[in-house]
C-alpha cells in the first residue's frame, strides 16, 4: 500500500494544527485496522463527554428546537398579554404609592390631589395606547419605536430611541424584582435582611426560564398574572361593594398615624412642582407599553390586529386597577412618607427604624379584605409574583431590540443569533447581567431604583410619535383615494397628540427628577448611544475593507503553498478569497469549499454569487436545523476522517485580524471554538489564514516599540573592557 503525503506545519501564531503524526507507509492489515478502532474509541469517548456537558444544559432550558419549529413558538393573545403586558399591569401596585409618597411632603392635605393625578395619568395612558396601535399597523416588523424613528427621522433619532429602550429595560428587571422583594419581605423577614442575595436569585431564575423560550416562559407568567388581575379587580369590587351598598367604614392599618410634613402650606411654583413630580412618579404605570410594539413578530396571525387587541385591553385594565387602587386608598386613608421612621408620626412619637412600610395595594387589601384572609394571602402573593415577572416584559424586548441593532450593526453579531430555544439567548444573559450589576450598586432599592425610572420610555414615546407624524404626512403626500385619507388623516392626528403629550410629560419627567436620579438615565443613555456609535463605525469599516471587488487584484489571489483542503466560508470576501487561493495549489487530492446553512436566505445569497463568480471550487452545503455551526463542521470532518482513516483532513479557516482587544468582541469566535475542538481530532489540521486589517498595523507598531524599548540597566554604556589574566603564581 502506498503512503499518504506529509504534511508539516511552520507553527506560527496564526495556525494550529493536530498532533498528527506523519506515519509512514502501511504494510501490515492488522496495523489499519488497530488505527481504525482506536478513531472509533475515540470518537466514543469524545461523544461521552459531549453528552456529559450537555446533559446540565438539557435540565435547565430544554431540548434544543429545530429553526423550522419557529412557527409553534408564536403567542396567542391570552398569552401575549402577560408576556407583553405584565410591566404596566403590575406597576399598579407601586405607581399608586409613588404619587402618595411624593404628596407626603406637603403633609395629608396634599392627598386630595391624587384623584386628579390618577386623571391625568388615565388620560396619558389612552393617548399612548391609541397611539401605539398606529404604530403596530404601520410597522409589524417588530422594530418598534426604533424602526419608526430610524425611518421618519434618520438614524441618529434611532440611535437616541434604542438608547433610552436599551436603559429602560434594564431598569424594568431592577424595579420589578426591587419592589417585588419589597412585597414578599413584608410577610418573610429572611428576604428583607438578604434582599440583594434574594433579588440576584430572582434574576438568574427569571434568566433561565426565558432561556426555555418566550412561549413555555409566558405559559409559566400566565397564571400568577391573571391571579394578580382578577385579585385587584375583586379587591376593587368589594371594597366599592362595603363602601357603597353596605356602609362599612374601611380603614387602612396606617390610617390613625400622621405625617410630619417636610414642607407646609405650599402654594404657587412650589405646589405646582410638587403636583409635576408627583404625576411624574405616577406615570411609571405606562413603563412596558412599547413592549407591544416591539414584540409584534411574537404574536399570532394576524399579527398587527391581534398585538392592537392586545395593547387596548392591556390599556383598559391598567388604567381601570391604577384608578380603582387610588379611589380605594383615599377611602381607606392610607398614610405614605418618603422617610416613614421619622416622618410617620402615631400617638406622638415618630415610627422608628424598626417599622416597615407595606405598599398601599399591601394596605388597601389588608382594609378591604381583613389581615390574614385567603383573599388577602391571595392577592398578597400573586402581587409578589407578578412584579417578579414584570421583568419579563424587558426579557422579550431588550433581546428582540439587541437583534435588530445587531442586525443593523449597532451591537455584537452574536445578539442576533437564537439559542438552542429558538430565543435570543445572548440578548437575555446581557440583560441579567446589567439588572445584576445595577440590582447589586442600588442595595435592590426600589425608592432609589425607580427615580432613575421612566426617563427613557418617555424619550421613545415622544420621538416615535413624532415619527409617526411623518410617516402619516409622507404617506398623505402621494395618496389620493379619500377614505384612506380620511383615515391617515384621523392617525396623524392621534399620533400628533400623543407626541405633543408625551414631550410635555418628558420634560417634566427630566425636570422635576434630574437631581433626584434621572441623570443616572441620561448618563446610561449616552454611554449607549457611543458605544452602539463606536461599533457601527468599526463594522462598516471592516465591510468596506474586505468587500470583494469583480475582478480581484493580484492580491487577492496570492498563492503562497500548497496543501489540501476544506475551505470554510460564510461569505464571498477578501479573506475568503485569500483562503481559496491558498488552498488551491496545495496539490491536494480533493478541494471543496465548505459552509453551513443557519440562514436560508443567506445560503441562497451565496450560492447565488458563487455561481455568478464561476469559482471553479465546489460548495457543499450543510444543514443546521438547530443553528449551530461548530457541530455539524466536526461531524463532517469526522465522516471524512472515517471513510479514509489514513488520510490527513486539512481545514482552513479565513479570518481577519484586527489590533485592539475590544475589537474581538465584536466578532463571532466561531473560527476559534472550531480550532480548539478540531485540535483534539487525530488526523485533523486547522489552518488559519489571516486577513490583516487596518488596525493591525497598530498592533504591530506596539509590538516593535516593545521590542527597540530597554528597561534600565539592560543594556551597557561604554566599551567592554577585558581585564588581563594574571600569570598563575602571581602574588598580590
Amino acid at each position: 500500500m502506498t503512503g499518504g503525503v506529509c504534511h508539516l506545519g511552520t507553527g506560527s501564531a496564526r495556525t494550529t494544527e493536530s498532533a498528527v503524526a506523519c506515519a509512514p507507509d502501511f504494510t501490515r492489515e492488522a496495523d489499519l485496522r488497530h488505527r481504525v478502532g482506536r478513531l472509533r474509541r475515540e470518537g466514543i469517548r469524545s461523544s461521552v463527554v459531549s453528552k456529559l456537558t450537555d446533559v446540565p444544559k438539557r435540565i435547565l432550558i430544554g431540548r434544543a428546537l429545530r429553526s423550522d419549529r419557529l412557527g409553534e413558538t408564536l403567542l396567542p393573545k391570552r398569552i401575549a398579554l402577560p408576556v407583553f403586558a405584565s410591566d404596566p399591569l403590575s406597576s399598579v401596585a407601586y405607581a399608586p404609592g409613588e404619587v402618595l409618597l411624593v404628596l407626603s411632603i406637603a403633609g395629608v392635605s396634599a392627598y386630595h390631589f391624587s384623584p386628579w393625578i390618577a386623571v391625568a395619568v388615565v388620560v396619558l395612558m389612552f393617548t399612548v395606547v391609541a397611539s401605539y396601535r398606529q404604530n403596530v399597523h404601520a410597522y409589524p416588523s417588530g422594530g418598534g419605536d426604533y424602526e419608526v424613528a430610524t425611518t421618519n427621522l434618520g438614524p441618529k433619532a434611532g440611535l437616541t430611541v434604542a438608547s433610552a429602550l436599551l436603559v429602560d429595560y434594564v431598569l424594568t428587571v431592577a424595579v420589578s424584582i426591587a419592589s417585588g422583594i419589597e412585597n414578599l419581605g413584608s410577610a418573610i423577614p429572611f428576604v428583607v435582611e438578604h434582599k440583594v442575595l434574594c433579588a440576584i436569585a430572582v434574576i438568574v431564575l427569571l434568566t433561565l426560564m426565558n432561556l426555555r423560550g418566550v412561549k413555555e416562559s409566558g405559559k409559566l407568567f400566565a397564571i400568577p398574572t391573571y391571579v394578580f388581575v382578577g385579585g385587584v379587580f375583586i379587591m376593587i369590587a368589594w371594597g366599592a361593594f362595603r363602601g357603597l351598598a353596605l356602609g362599612d367604614t374601611m380603614r387602612a392599618p396606617t390610617a390613625d398615624y400622621h405625617i410630619n410634613a417636610e414642607h407646609q402650606g405650599l402654594a404657587g411654583f412650589a405646589l405646582v412642582f410638587l403636583l409635576l413630580r408627583a404625576f411624574s412618579s405616577g406615570c411609571a404605570a405606562l413603563t412596558g407599553v412599547e413592549a407591544i410594539s416591539n414584540g409584534v413578530p411574537a404574536f399570532r396571525k394576524p399579527k398587527s390586529k391581534n398585538a392592537a387587541t392586545t395593547l387596548a385591553l392591556m390599556g383598559g385594565l391598567a388604567v381601570t386597577m391604577f384608578c380603582g387602587i387610588i379611589a380605594l386608598a383615599m377611602t381607606t386613608k392610607v398614610r405614605m412618607a418618603e422617610n416613614p421612621a421619622t416622618d410617620l408620626i402615631h400617638n406622638g412619637h415618630p415610627l422608628g427604624s424598626g417599622y416597615v412600610q407595606n405598599p398601599v395595594i399591601s394596605q388597601v387589601a389588608e382594609a378591604v379584605f381583613g389581615k390574614g384572609s385567603f383573599l388577602f394571602v391571595v392577592l398578597a402573593a400573586a402581587t409578589a409574583l407578578v412584579l417578579f415577572l414584570a421583568a419579563n416584559t424587558a426579557y422579550n424586548g431588550f433581546p428582540l431590540l439587541g437583534s435588530i441593532l445587531a442586525q443593523d450593526r449597532y451591537l455584537p453579531r452574536q445578539l442576533h443569533t437564537r439559542g438552542d430555544r429558538l430565543a435570543f439567548s445572548n440578548g437575555i444573559v446581557l440583560l441579567a447581567g446589567a439588572a445584576t450589576l445595577l440590582t447589586f450598586l442600588y442595595g435592590a432599592d426600589s425608592t432609589r431604583l425607580i427615580q432613575l425610572y421612566i426617563v427613557g420610555v418617555f424619550v421613545s414615546f415622544t420621538l416615535s410619535q413624532t415619527g409617526m407624524v411623518r410617516h402619516w404626512n409622507r404617506h398623505l403626500a402621494v395618496e389620493k383615494d379619500p377614505a384612506k385619507r380620511s383615515h391617515m388623516i384621523r392617525s396623524r392626528a392621534i399620533n400628533a397628540f400623543g407626541a405633543f403629550f408625551t414631550g410635555l410629560v418628558l420634560v417634566v419627567v427630566l425636570v422635576t427628577k434630574f437631581t433626584h436620579g434621572a441623570w443616572v438615565a441620561l448618563l446610561g443613555m449616552c454611554i449607549f448611544y457611543a458605544t452602539m456609535t463606536a461599533i457601527r463605525k468599526h463594522y462598516d469599516g471592516v465591510a468596506e475593507e474586505i468587500a470583494a471587488p469583480e475582478e480581484p487584484d493580484d492580491d487577492d489571489l496570492v498563492r503562497p503553498s500548497r496543501v489540501h483542503s476544506v475551505v470554510l466560508i460564510s461569505k464571498i470576501h477578501r479573506p475568503t478569497l485569500r483562503a481559496l487561493a491558498y488552498a488551491k495549489l496545495m496539490r491536494s487530492d480533493t478541494l471543496e469549499a465548505l459552509t453551513v446553512n443557519v440562514d436560508a436566505a443567506e445560503t441562497k445569497m451565496l450560492r447565488e454569487e458563487w455561481e455568478r463568480r464561476g469559482i471553479d471550487v465546489p460548495l457543499k452545503v450543510l444543514d443546521s436545523p438547530y443553528r449551530e455551526v461548530t457541530r455539524p463542521v466536526i461531524e463532517y470532518v469526522k465522516s471524512l476522517r472515517k471513510e479514509s482513516p489514513r488520510d490527513a483532513v486539512s481545514v482552513i479557516i479565513p479570518e481577519y485580524v484586527v489590533g485592539h482587544w475590544y475589537e474581538h468582541l465584536l466578532h463571532n469566535q466561531s473560527a476559534l471554538r472550531l480550532k480548539g475542538r478540531l485540535l483534539f481530532t487525530p488526523g485533523v489540521m486547522v489552518t488559519s489564514v489571516p486577513y490583516q486589517l487596518a488596525s493591525s498595523e497598530a498592533a504591530k507598531l506596539r509590538a516593535r516599540k516593545r521590542q527597540e524599548w530597554s528597561a534600565p540597566g539592560a543594556v551597557r554604556r561604554g566599551p567592554a573592557v577585558e581585564r588581563p589574566k594574571q600569570p598563575s603564581g602571581a602574588k598580590d
